[in-house]
Order: structure tokens, then C-alpha cells, then sequence
């Protein structure tokens, strides 16, 4: 399934092989963002994840004139209230240079198409709520709920 982006000629796709360091690239921008820091066996794990066709963790990419601009990591699971899957948008970056061009809405309209075609019960994700650039945009897609997230970590 592909999309092209609203403001700027753009396709939306699955991530591949090929898009690895441009991925890992995007990836390190993204965790400064969210000042979190991710463990090298962690980043590998997960791109080795987005490439097996069995694995629940999928990764769309926003491409303009051949280079990638963007992703969305996803995860398609279970869950207890409904008898479909759901997916969790867990990571949405776009590249800062490309920031304001449509390429994020792209990557939530093709998630959006998805869902319907996949037959997911809901499509869902979450945020800092100081990062109003970001919810401007999700603001469009659909309303906060008043749901409050709690982290126990293992460590």
C-alpha cells in the first residue's frame, strides 16, 4: 500500500533493507528529541524486528525524491477489549528540515488506511503533552483521552 504525502510529493512504504542507515540516522534524531537513551542491542533488535515478516513491530517510511524523510514504528497486537488487533504507533519522526510539509499526516493517513484495510479495532499512540508541534497535527486525527501512563522499569 502506498500514499503520497499532501504538501510535498512523497510515497509512503515499508522500510527495507536499503533504508537501514538512513533509518538508524532518523533514529538517533528521534531519541535526542525524546533525550532518551537507547542501547545499540536495542536499536539492532528492533530494525531486525521491522524486517522479519513475522514479527509484530512494523515500519512505514516517507519518501521525497529518493531519500527518506520520516518513519513510523508500529506495533499490531492483541488485546483484551476488542477482538481485533490494535496497532500502537510507538514512534513517529520526521527529519526537522521536512518538518510542516505533510509527510507526518502522510504516515498517519497511510496508518489510518491500514487500520481499515487490516481490519485493526483502533490505532493509537501517545506523546509528551509539551510537544505541541506534534499534537497540532494528531489533533487533526483525533482527540486526547484523559487516560494518565504509569512505568514501572525492570532496572
Amino acid at each position: 500500500m502506498h500514499n503520497r504525502c499532501v504538501t510535498t510529493p512523497c510515497i509512503i512504504r515499508a522500510a527495507v533493507p536499503a533504508d537501514e542507515a538512513t533509518w538508524r540516522e532518523l533514529w538517533r534524531g528521534y531519541c535526542r528529541f525524546y533525550q532518551a537513551q537507547v542501547p545499540q542491542e536495542v536499536t539492532d533488535r528492533t530494525w531486525k524486528r521491522i524486517l522479519d515478516p513475522d514479527a509484530q513491530v512494523m515500519c512505514i517510511v516517507a519518501e521525497v525524491d529518493g531519500q527518506v524523510l520520516g518513519f513510523a514504528n508500529c506495533v499490531v497486537h492483541e488485546n483484551t477489549w476488542e477482538t481485533q488487533a490494535v496497532c500502537y504507533l510507538e514512534d513517529l519522526f520526521v527529519t526537522p528540515a521536512a518538518r510542516g510539509r505533510g509527510i507526518g499526516a502522510a504516515l498517519l493517513e497511510w496508518l489510518r488506511n491500514a487500520m481499515r484495510a487490516e481490519g485493526w479495532a483502533r490505532l493509537y499512540w501517545m506523546t509528551k503533552a509539551n510537544n505541541t508541534q506534534a499534537r497540532r497535527l494528531y489533533d487533526r486525527f483525533a482527540r486526547a483521552d484523559d487516560f494518565v501512563r504509569y512505568v514501572v522499569p525492570l532496572k
